[in-house]
């Protein structure tokens, strides 16, 4: 049985001719030589744009959509996602020097995460971005920082709400988190905040991510609103910004439905229509970054061997987990499934066959894929990994063996 959706399959995003997969009218061949080896990542921005802009049609006109770069930070791309996003939201001073080389205006881009280092909460206020508060011990160093530089930082709380993100691939709100402060704790630090020479931006709120359920996206966003209501009356000034955080996912599996963005669209405008009856002046942030960039990737490498083992044929190819530890099931799955895979050279066939797909890494943990059925593929046939635009190669352990790295291009 092949592994493709029967109803989504990510070749429908891309070009097939002559039963050869294309990017942008670039055959995979064609883009091996361009970059001179394989493995390679390779990123549509033509994709890129079209998700966006269908994004843009289904979400509240007035919502700022901003781009998490830690989905995918190649400098290309960032410039890229500049052109079209309204903001950048960053996690490290890396990422932040990545969003301020690009066109993006500094007051549109925010830096967030746990144990912010003393030297980059220092280069986020010299830059004049956002920090978004994830401890009160951290609002101490902020004061302290902004005192010393004779600025006054921009920043935010982030909170950690009671409530999770149902659903959600990944929970980073709600018990006991290292992200955020905890909502109950919020009203304390605003009163502290009142006696701080700094300038208060507002609130941000993620409570999860890779979730593919409209409607537990669609409650989390009306408790956030809920939420920030409540909270709104322990603020000294108004409440500038709100980033609601993202949580949409992206079918990575057979079983995966992608997710349908006009029905969150339709109750975020009534949401955000209710929530500036009393906050008018707020501009509403939705963050997001697997679902902007993810589908417009793959990932690229070729057969080197294939061998039968006991009856089973393993295709041994020159890329792996120490590329794509995602595609590997090393990256948070339980039970490990595969991505969808493709001969890139031979989609179609009226022969086919099942196969192991393993890397060069002497661990069993090198798998690309399992007992999955392609076209007979052949010593020097390019397999194509879809789903790699997001969490990608800097998420991967490419020093793992000294194994030669990737590289990544747009087209």
């Amino acid at each position: 049985m092949n592994n493709m959706s029967q109803h989504y399959t990510p070749l429908s995003n891309f070009q097939v001719k002559n039963n050869q997969l294309f990017l942008s009218g670039v055959a995979l061949k064609q883009l091996s030589n361009r970059v001179g080896h394989t493995p390679f990542y390779a990123y549509d921005r033509s994709l890129i744009t079209r998700r966006f802009f269908e994004l843009r049609k289904n979400m509240p006109h007035d919502l700022k959509i901003h781009y998490a770069i830690k989905a995918n930070p190649m400098p290309a791309l960032v410039q890229h996602m500049a052109t079209l996003a309204d903001g950048f939201d960053t996690a490290s001073a890396g990422e932040m020097k990545t969003a301020l080389d690009t066109t993006m205006n500094a007051n549109n881009i925010s830096i967030a995460g746990p144990g912010k280092r003393p030297q980059e909460i220092q280069q986020a206020i010299a830059a004049g971005i956002t920090i978004n508060i994830e401890s009160k011990s951290e609002l101490s160093v902020i004061e302290k920082t902004s005192s010393q530089l004779g600025l006054a930082a921009n920043v935010a709380i982030r909170i950690n709400p009671a409530f999770e993100l149902k659903m959600a691939g990944v929970k980073m709100g709600g018990g006991a988190k290292p992200f955020g402060i905890d909502e109950e704790q919020v009203p304390s630090v605003l009163k502290a905040f009142k006696e701080m020479d700094l300038s208060f931006k507002g609130f941000h709120v993620y409570s999860g991510s890779q979730n593919l359920k409209e409607d537990s996206i669609i409650e989390a966003q009306n408790q956030t609103f809920l939420l920030i209501n409540k909270l709104s009356e322990h603020c000294a000034t108004a409440i500038e910004t709100l980033n609601i955080g993202g949580g949409f996912g992206i079918p990575y599996f057979a079983s995966d439905t992608p997710i349908n963005t006009q029905k969150i669209g339709e109750q975020l405008n009534e949401s955000m229509l209710k929530f500036k009856k009393s906050n008018p002046q707020t501009d509403i942030i939705i963050e997001l970054g697997r679902y902007l960039v993810g589908e417009a990737g793959i990932y690229v490498c070729q057969v080197i061997d294939k061998k039968i083992s006991r009856e089973k044929t393993f295709l041994v190819v020159n890329g792996g987990l120490h590329h794509h530890l995602a595609a590997s099931g090393n990256f948070g799955q339980i039970i490990r499934k595969n991505y969808p895979i493709v001969n890139g050279g031979k989609i179609k066939s009226e022969i086919m066959e099942s196969v192991n797909i393993v890397g060069p890494l002497c661990t069993p943990l090198d798998i690309l894929a399992e007992n999955i059925e392609l076209p007979v593929t052949d010593v020097g046939d390019y397999i194509a990994v879809f789903q790699s635009g997001a969490y990608g190669y800097t998420s991967s352990p490419h020093k793992f063996l000294s194994q030669p790295s990737c590289e990544e291009i747009m087209v």
